[in-house]
């Protein structure tokens, strides 16, 4: 039987957050590689699921979804797993978090990541630039490190939620990209709630599925390595 949910991945961007969500509900889907090095993701089949050409899709039996905390909330909804009950006193500090690390967190992260396609090639900008994000993210990652220190039922609990993952894969990327850069602003160590969130994961089947497919290596969020995967091109 056909599997339900088709992900248009890459490895180790936005859609690693995807797989983990699905391995974690047990669900099966395809996977459909999309070829950055051959720019798969501005092709006019991939812009007729995305119109913005970022990656990931989730191809469902709803429709191509995309925006990665739009598909993390449709698939715990669809599913009754991995956060909170709507209307539930936890829904609404649920959300906000979520919503965080999507508008602000990973849209800082792209930013850092990216700086050319919002200021262009000048790089003493880009410098500066980046010197500002990281003093945002310190303070972004403090406020995490303290909404994770009580333990609530949606970030950091003994069972993961959709946010634990798609911060644990942020944290991930702030250890490694941009390649080559300054990496002395980012220590795990100094946000230990976080860090014990990402060490929880780590012995998560479906992380070692993640790992497999993804080249991600031993240690993906507390002690990340450059993804080796076996196909494709990591972010």
């Amino acid at each position: 039987m056909k599997p339900e949910y088709r992900l248009h991945y890459a490895p180790d961007n936005a859609s690693l957050v995807i797989r983990l969500v699905l391995e974690e509900l047990g669900q099966p889907f395809e996977t459909v590689l999309v070829d950055r090095k051959a720019e798969a993701q501005n092709s006019a089949e991939y812009r007729a699921l995305n119109p913005n050409g970022l990656i990931p899709v989730l191809e469902t039996p709803d429709g191509a979804l995309f925006e990665t905390a739009a598909i993390l909330l449709w698939l715990a909804g669809r599913h009754g797993a991995m956060a909170p009950a709507a209307g539930s006193a936890a829904y609404a500090p649920f959300l906000k978090w979520l919503f965080f690390a999507s508008n602000t967190l990973h849209a800082d992260l792209r930013i850092l990541f990216y700086p050319q396609k919002y200021i262009g090639t000048d790089s003493a900008q880009q410098d500066q630039l980046q010197k500002v994000l990281r003093q945002r993210l310190q303070a972004h990652l403090a406020n995490l490190d303290r909404a994770a220190a009580d333990r609530p039922g949606w970030l950091g609990a003994p069972q993961p939620s959709v946010l634990d993952y798609y911060l644990a894969c942020q944290l991930r990327w702030m250890a490694l990209y941009p390649a080559g850069a300054d990496r002395s602003w980012f220590d795990l160590s100094r946000c230990p709630s976080l860090q014990r969130l990402c060490a929880g994961l780590e012995h998560r089947p479906a992380v070692a599925k993640a790992q497999e497919a993804e080249g991600l290596g031993a240690a993906p969020f507390t002690s990340p390595a450059y993804a080796n995967p076996p196909e494709g091109s990591a972010t």
